[in-house]
């Protein structure tokens, strides 16, 4: 999908927070506005996302890998070693 420019205008200690946040979560001030959209997206569209995501164990076990990859357990493995 071809990407595009968008400009915000937030509050300095806003902004600041989301930097913030997105370093603790290992990820980008980009990433996070994308998966908020996307979830007021798939919210409006009553998407079947939250069929699966209603599903406690699926929850649980989502839940547990997001913890280990943010606690650095995770181990990670190069594409070539699993495949």
């Amino acid at each position: 999908m071809q990407k595009g420019k968008l400009n915000v205008t937030l509050d300095k200690d806003l902004i600041e927070y989301m930097k913030g946040y997105a370093e603790e979560q290992r990820t980008t001030v980009s990433e996070i506005f994308t998966q908020f959209i996307l979830t007021v997206k798939r919210t409006k569209e009553d998407s079947s996302t939250d069929i699966i995501l209603s599903d406690p164990d699926f929850t649980r076990s989502l839940l547990d890998t997001i913890s280990q990859i943010r606690s650095g357990k995770m181990k990670w493995h190069k594409y070539k070693e699993v495949f």
